[in-house]
């Protein structure tokens, strides 16, 4: 819990840490890398997950009373997925511990109307098994929900569920975050039914490359669409795609710097947030 270094966030929130990987996008997840450099095993399907006392849970309530006439959002959450369902083979009470932890946030959100909470999360399709039963009948005006999406097999996957969602409910703000991006992905199929999409390479040891062309073609289709797009970082191996074969960008012998918009081509130096109606 604390002010984020997410661009598009003004604060983080986790309910708990600790995760499961579901797909490609998950093999170099810097939360689970996080996690171990602070001594926290607590990834996996047989793992623990970390829980927070009082003190924890009381940081939004200090962030909606600082409130002023801005809006601020809160990126919920950045070490954990809130739509995981862990096994019912597991051998503790994880599962009880985690719905409790997520009644509490749903109590939370409530709580907090001059916060805009940003559900993200890889699993969809568990969303409306386990917000509440009030939420299906009327969304919270301040709360936010979107998947990652990595490739072509994951938005056809995430998005079906995702996008049905937005179509039945009446959700404020719907959206993709693109990243780590890992190919090409034509989101017309879907763009109608979202308003905000994040895009971003992958960071860190090991990183994949990100094809900055990916991220043009996807700022073109969403602006053709009225759909709000934000560079959020280009990677650590921002590549161009030549021929079908990416080759790494090199700008004075060192890799673009992914945090620095300022070394970008200028057509990516793209922030934009959705556009949305007051919330009182």
């Amino acid at each position: 819990m604390a002010e984020s270094k997410i661009e598009w966030a003004d604060f983080t929130f986790n309910p708990w840490w600790g995760c499961t990987r579901v797909s490609p996008g998950c093999e170099r997840c810097y939360a689970e890398a996080w996690a171990k450099r602070t001594g926290q095993a607590v990834w996996g399907p047989t793992a623990p997950r970390r829980f927070f006392g009082d003190e924890h849970w009381r940081g939004p309530l200090r962030w909606n009373a600082a409130a002023t006439a801005v809006r601020r959002r809160v990126f919920c959450a950045s070490m954990a997925d809130v739509f995981e369902m862990v096994r019912p083979t597991h051998p503790t009470d994880l599962a009880l511990r985690m719905n409790d932890a997520r009644q509490r946030l749903w109590a939370l959100i409530a709580a907090t109307p001059a916060l805009d909470w940003l559900l993200l999360t890889k699993r969809p399709e568990n969303v409306d098994v386990l917000v509440p039963m009030a939420w299906l009948e009327a969304w919270p005006a301040n709360v936010w929900l979107g998947a990652t999406v990595e490739d072509r097999r994951r938005a056809g996957e995430r998005l079906v569920p995702l996008t049905r969602l937005k179509r039945v409910l009446d959700i404020p703000v719907v959206f993709v975050s693109y990243e780590p991006a890992l190919e090409l992905v034509d989101f017309r199929p879907w763009l109608a039914n979202l308003d905000w999409i994040i895009v971003g390479g992958e960071s860190g040891g090991g990183a994949r490359p990100f094809a900055i062309e990916w991220a043009s073609v996807t700022i073109a289709h969403a602006r053709a669409a009225g759909v709000a797009p934000f560079v959020k970082q280009l990677g650590t191996r921002p590549a161009a795609d030549v021929g079908g074969e990416l080759v790494e960008l090199v700008v004075r012998g060192k890799r673009t710097k992914n945090e620095d918009p300022n070394r970008w081509p200028e057509d990516l130096r793209v922030r934009e947030f959705p556009r949305r109606e007051a919330v009182a």
